[in-house]
């Protein structure tokens, strides 16, 4: 049912049966390593390109969310997921050896909510019973392809973010036990005309603000229906700006209500200066640790913002300005809808 302009709500409430999270060196090093399924010593996986690596990622996280249900690859009926390299390669490649149809998304760190509110409304109307969704991202790979080859060296300004070498995989039912998807808010495109690649917290928080306020405006209710309203990957500047905005908005959320998965995944003391980023930022962080407090009990409802700027390396060569965007998925604890 489409509630208000643009936000579904799912009167079927599919079910998150399972996940799979993967992350690199950096991440068995953060503040949320307990809750990664597999974690890697090395970026190369043992691959001779660091594309190939991003590949593997995406590929483990999606047979470890299938090894979780106990489900058969060939039930799957559709894959719905994406990453920020050229034509979503590594994404594209690891859905082979799954061998279902796939459809590829892209919402540069906005793609897992996107593929998970897309993966919901199939499931809501029937158009499948088993849909597994995700989104990935690699450090050295994402930074060779936006910025500077990571083996340069190249110092960063402190509004840059730290590119999450991650995956994050959930496999979502019409039944079974687990979180359910309750509504999803598509964003709209918002450009506020900044033009530099090193501060997409301040880029991206305009889009998250405006995607927020549509979600309440929709469903007409307020802050408090959730336990944790939390984006992407606004990290530190993103998240002020954006707090801000929501206040002169008169959307007041307390503080420790409003978080970002930008600043959760890292511990104090690593050098990801302004925070963390990238497509697997908010797929790890929501299909780990925040879907594991659910199982616990720690929390009931929560709006997962996840944040995107739609940039490429041609678009910000020619001067062009960054057009972003955030798309919302509300999910619920299970317990209170079986």
């Amino acid at each position: 049912m489409l509630k208000g302009h643009r936000t579904w709500v799912f009167n079927h409430k599919p079910v998150i049966i399972s996940t799979g999270t993967v992350g690199g060196p950096f991440e068995a090093n953060g503040k949320l390593a307990d809750h990664f399924d597999l974690l890697h010593e090395d970026l190369w996986l043992g691959e001779d390109s660091y594309e190939k690596a991003h590949k593997i990622l995406f590929e483990e996280a999606c047979f470890k969310t299938l090894e979780k249900a106990h489900l058969p690859k060939d039930k799957v009926q559709f894959v719905i997921g994406g990453d920020l390299i050229n034509q979503m390669t590594p994404t594209t490649f690891a859905t082979q050896s799954i061998g279902a149809p796939y459809l590829g998304v892209f919402s540069a760190c906005a793609t897992s909510m996107e593929a998970l509110a897309l993966s919901a409304f199939l499931v809501n109307y029937q158009g499948a019973n088993y849909v597994l969704t995700g989104a990935t991202s690699h450090n050295s790979a994402v930074e060779k392809q936006f910025r500077y080859p990571t083996e340069y060296g190249g110092q960063k300004p402190p509004t840059a973010q730290w590119t999450v070498t991650a995956s994050g995989a959930a496999l979502v039912s019409k039944e079974g036990k687990g979180p359910r998807i309750t509504s999803a808010t598509i964003g709209r495109v918002v450009d506020m005309g900044l033009t530099d690649p090193f501060n997409m917290g301040g880029a991206m928080a305009p889009a998250a603000v405006e995607t927020i306020e549509a979600h309440f405006q929709d469903m007409n209710i307020k802050p408090d229906h959730y336990d944790l309203i939390i984006t992407g990957d606004l990290a530190h500047i993103g998240r002020e700006i954006s707090l801000d905005l929501l206040k002169k908005h008169g959307l007041a959320i307390e503080d420790h209500k409003y978080q970002d998965c930008g600043l959760l995944i890292y511990r104090e003391g690593q050098p990801v200066l302004a925070g963390a980023s990238g497509a697997g930022c908010s797929a790890s962080v929501t299909y780990g640790y925040l879907l594991n407090r659910m199982k616990a009990g720690e929390l009931k409802r929560i709006l997962v913002i996840a944040t995107g700027a739609l940039l490429s390396p041609l678009s910000f060569q020619q001067g062009e300005t960054i057009p972003c965007i955030a798309h919302a998925v509300a999910i619920e604890n299970g317990d209170e809808n079986e």
